[in-house]
């Protein structure tokens, strides 16, 4: 048997500290890096729920073909676009200063490769009912992203440009056959892109000045079959600091979990860490967490997993941030106190919500 001498220990037990102490500082620069914090206010939202399988969605515009479906091992309903064509999203309005646009999507292709392509993902100013406006280079301005292959491209232009005015580009892997959550933060000419916890891009210059944009749109050639859900469009800035201390209640979009589940997912980071902050800044704030669901499936059940995830919430503060246990109460609502009518995807969202409640 081969002996251990004690030098060869101590440096084993160093090496060992070592690696774990690189790990953990890897672990938190990742978490730290993802500081995407969703609109406050909802002005769409599509899941698909209420529409019939094999359907196109009634809140989308196509010059192609889509259909409503459902994939094993997943329970929501999806969108699949299933020929080449623009694919966008209805809204009334421009999107404000500030917006943020999020959505889950499996980027399936029929070409058998590993990886996405065949897919753009554009935000333009526009006219809505004009989508083919511009033609190839649609609207009066936008942003053309072109996720493809293991690298991520980008382009802008606009009417003042007379076309394409900047580009980048980043390496990024995205699977064709898992689901992904895409994420993109607007603040005035501000562009950040998020592919599920990795910030992609973050162009201070990405969007071009003096145009109001209000439009999304997907755009898919032959061998793309893309499939999106919980598709989500927000405006405005959430000011947590103000709404918790001076107003003494936030409601915030900014947790989000899995259809039926009280987990927080990672996207919550950063309104964890910005509501954390304003916590340890004022060590004598008590709060209460207060979770709410819109009107589908049972009373009960809907009650429960409010209060679930009010009490899930709570343990990230604790256990995440080292905030006190005995500063933060947690209750649920259910479907009992609903902000607007549960009688639209967008009404059933305004209404999933987790409120902070100063004491």
């Amino acid at each position: 048997m081969k002996t251990i001498t004690r030098s060869t220990l101590i440096f084993g037990i160093i090496f060992f500290a070592s690696c774990f102490c690189l790990q953990s500082q890897e672990v938190n620069q990742i978490s730290s890096k993802y500081d995407f914090m969703p609109g406050e206010k909802v002005i769409f939202y599509d899941d698909f729920a209420t529409e019939a399988v094999g359907d196109f969605p009634s809140q989308w515009n196509t010059n192609s073909s889509g259909e409503v479906v459902t994939v094993s091992n997943y329970t929501e309903h999806w969108f699949q676009m299933t020929k080449s064509g623009y694919f966008i999203p209805e809204t009334k309005g421009d999107f404000s200063e500030n917006f943020t646009i999020e959505f889950d999507m499996i980027p399936r292709n029929i070409d058998g490769n590993e990886n996405m392509n065949g897919v753009d993902l554009l935000i333009v100013s526009g006219t809505v009912s004009n989508p083919n406006e511009g033609g190839a280079v649609p609207g009066k301005a936008g942003v053309r992203i072109n996720p493809n292959y293991e690298t991520i491209s980008w382009t802008n232009w606009s009417d003042t440009d007379e076309g394409y005015k900047d580009n980048g580009s980043a390496n990024q892997v995205i699977k064709s056959t898992e689901k992904i959550h895409f994420a993109f933060w607007v603040q005035k000419q501000r562009f950040r892109m998020y592919v599920g916890q990795n910030k992609v891009f973050d162009l201070p210059r990405g969007m071009i000045a003096n145009y109001k944009y209000n439009i999304f749109r997907f755009q898919t050639n032959d061998d793309a079959t893309p499939l999106i859900t919980n598709f989500r469009i927000a405006a405005g800035l959430p000011d947590l600091r103000n709404k918790i201390l001076k107003e003494g209640k936030l409601i915030s979009y900014g947790f989000q979990f899995d259809v039926n589940f009280d987990k927080v997912k990672l996207e919550s980071y950063s309104t964890l860490k910005e509501i954390a902050e304003v916590m340890k800044e004022n060590p004598n704030l008590k709060i209460k967490i207060v979770g709410h669901t819109d009107s589908d499936g049972d009373n009960a059940l809907n009650l429960d997993l409010s209060k679930r995830r009010a009490v899930s919430v709570k343990k990230e503060l604790v256990e995440g941030f080292s905030i006190d246990s005995g500063r933060i109460e947690t209750d649920g609502k259910g479907e009992t106190e609903p902000l607007v009518p549960n009688e639209s995807a967008l009404n059933k969202a305004k209404n999933r919500r987790v409120e902070f409640i100063k004491l």
